[in-house]
Formats: structure tokens, sequence, C-alpha cells
């Protein structure tokens, strides 16, 4: 019985499903999606090289705006204006007429206000409801005055 089943199947998908028309559709539809995963590769490709393209540009004209600024620095350092500059910086030197005043490093006496307010304040900073509540009632504009 099992056989007559299984013949009667395979001569009904013969007749009914691998028709001429059937067959021609099928290789069609295998050409068609083959067609269709090389234009999706051949697309991701040109992405992929299009992007390390963009990044090469972008490394060029980097390394041109590089080579660009040291040859404005070459021009600037061969100049009078830095020569300049620098034998005032580092010689201590000025130009006729012109007096040059040397101070000592600074000493803790003559640190800005800022610095000694900031430095007398210790321990751990106020939490962040604490911070908003000090803004919002404006005590520390107060503190700021004083």
């Amino acid at each position: 019985m099992a056989k007559i089943n299984i013949r009667k199947l395979l001569y009904h998908l013969r007749w009914r499903y691998l028709t001429l028309n059937n067959v021609v559709l099928a290789i069609a539809v295998v050409i068609g999606a083959n067609w269709a995963w090389g234009s999706i590769e051949m697309m991701q490709r040109n992405y992929t090289l299009q992007r390390t393209l963009d990044i090469k540009q972008r490394e060029e004209t980097l390394a041109e705006l590089k080579n660009a600024t040291l040859a404005f620095e070459q021009r600037y350092y061969q100049s009078d204006e830095y020569k300049e500059l620098a034998a005032r910086q580092y010689l201590g030197l000025g130009t006729e007429g012109e007096k040059v005043l040397i101070l000592p490093p600074s000493t803790a006496s003559s640190e800005p206000a800022e610095n000694i307010v900031r430095a007398s304040v210790t321990g751990e900073p106020p939490s962040n409801f604490k911070q908003w509540m000090d803004f919002l009632s404006g005590r520390n504009r107060r503190n700021l005055q004083k």
C-alpha cells in the first residue's frame, strides 16, 4: 500500500508541478535571486571602497594642512618679529630707549585673592541638591560679593 501511495505522489508531482512553465519560472527565480544578491554584494563593496577613499582623502587634506602650518611656522620663526620677541623673552633684552623690568617669581602673598579663597575652602564639596539650593536662594551671590 505504501508503494502505491508513493507512486501516486510521484506521478502527481511530475505531471502537476514539474511542467515546463514551472521549471522555467523556477530557473528565472534562481537567476533573479542570484542577480539581486550579486548587486547587493557589489553595493556593499562599493560602499566600503568609498568609505576607505574618503578616509584617505581626509588624511591627505590633514597632511596638507599640517604641511602648510609647518611652512607658516618656519617662515614665522625666520621673521624679524619672532627674533625680537625671542630676544625679549629669553634674553631680557629690549629696544633702544626701552627699560626692561624683571620681577622675582611670585610669592604666596602675591597670589590672586581668588586662589586664596579657593584654597581656604576645605572638605568635600556640597551635594548637588545643596548647590542648587544655594544657587536658587542667592546665597552664592552673597558669598561672591564679600
